[in-house]
């Protein structure tokens, strides 16, 4: 079966369906990792989103539940290359296009994935539709122009918990504010000995502060950070009476809780290879990146935090920390899931930040 990917610039990429079939909308973004197609599909922050991947071959290891990182996929549809129909892998339980079946999620291969990322790296992500009805390419074009501007939507009440839910692990308590969170962070937090309490992202604050959580985490998600409007208040009362750590989508939403600014980059950051430096060390580190929106730097110094982490890619800021309160954060991902594992001292110094806030 034919598909394709129309953009709102009037650019057509046809190939073939692969998945589920049907027509859906979203913002056109590229990943560049060249592993992890797992963690990438299942990570709750691609919600709204067409992905791409740079990487040509995809789907040679097949699916396994273990590498998932939420319930299921949230992703608008999925560009490649090429898929491997016939995975090789003990662990694999079936294959890409029989998950995409599953999720209803639209697959489309056959791509000049290349020409696809230069385009969306020269003019910007764009919104676009894939479809499996490409008779009439030209109202699919008008579709996509049509389409909800991506900074309009409300993802997180999709992807995020509806309840509390625990993770016991030992002490400390970690309070952990859901808003798309991968399931990595609280790997990451159970293997260092803490029980992880994960809390709607509409949590009022004093549901959060009777727990009497050593510590609390606002996590990755989709969306623009401005419309996590429950998240920013309750962060901003939170400040100052509890240690925070906020990771990607937390990172946004700490900084415009504590009164700096947000805006959208041209194309983002996505995938697991992207070099970020540790200011205070002088380290670099390959890290795991999901965003496309960044802190305003010019708005940092007034709202009293200092940059701790810079992007060498385009020096944009990959974290912070409050000059007086126990605050910190950062842009990328130090759980990873897929990528590397170099970034996961961040957990490490925040559980220094609780321990000193303890004595």
């Amino acid at each position: 079966m034919q598909a394709v990917l129309a953009l709102e610039d009037g650019t057509l990429y046809y190939g073939r369906a692969f998945g589920a079939g049907g027509e859906n909308w979203g913002e056109v973004v590229f990943n560049t990792g060249m592993t992890g197609y797992e963690g990438v599909l299942t990570d709750p922050s691609y919600c709204g989103q067409i992905v791409v991947m740079t990487y040509p071959l995809v789907g040679n290891y097949g699916i396994n539940s273990e590498d998932f990182e939420s319930r299921g996929s949230f992703v608008r549809g999925f560009v490649v290359r090429e898929v491997c129909d016939r995975p090789s892998n003990w662990k694999a339980a079936g294959t890409l296009a029989e998950f995409l079946a599953n999720e209803g999620v639209i697959g489309l291969a056959g791509v000049d994935t290349r020409a696809l990322t230069r385009r969306l790296r020269t003019k910007g992500t764009m919104r676009g539709i894939i479809s499996t009805k490409t008779s009439d390419p030209e109202t699919l074009i008008e579709k996509a122009r049509s389409c909800p501007d991506f900074s309009a939507q409300d993802f997180i009440p999709t992807v995020a918990t509806k309840e509390i839910v625990r993770y016991d692990g030992g002490d400390p308590v970690v309070a952990l504010i859901d808003l798309g969170a991968k399931q990595n962070i609280v790997r990451c937090l159970q293997r260092r000995g803490c029980t992880v309490v994960v809390f709607p992202p509409d949590s009022l604050p004093a549901d959060i502060l009777a727990l009497d959580p050593a510590g609390v985490v606002i996590s990755n998600g989709p969306g623009d950070p401005v419309r996590a409007v429950s998240a920013i208040a309750a962060v901003r009362e939170l400040a100052g009476k509890k240690p925070l750590f906020g990771i990607c989508l937390g990172h946004q939403v700490l900084a415009l809780a504590l009164g700096a600014r947000t805006y959208k980059l041209k194309f983002g950051h996505r995938g697991s290879n992207h070099p970020v430096k540790d200011l205070a060390t002088g380290k670099v580190y390959i890290s795991s990146h999901n965003h496309g929106f960044s802190v305003a730097e010019e708005s940092l110094g007034p709202a009293g935090l200092v940059i701790t982490h810079r992007s060498l890619n385009d020096g944009t800021v990959e974290g912070f920390r409050h000059r007086e309160l126990p605050v910190m954060a950062v842009q990328y991902h130090p759980e990873a899931g897929p990528g590397p594992h170099d970034s996961e001292y961040l957990f490490d110094e925040f559980l220094e930040l609780i321990g000193r806030e303890g004595n």
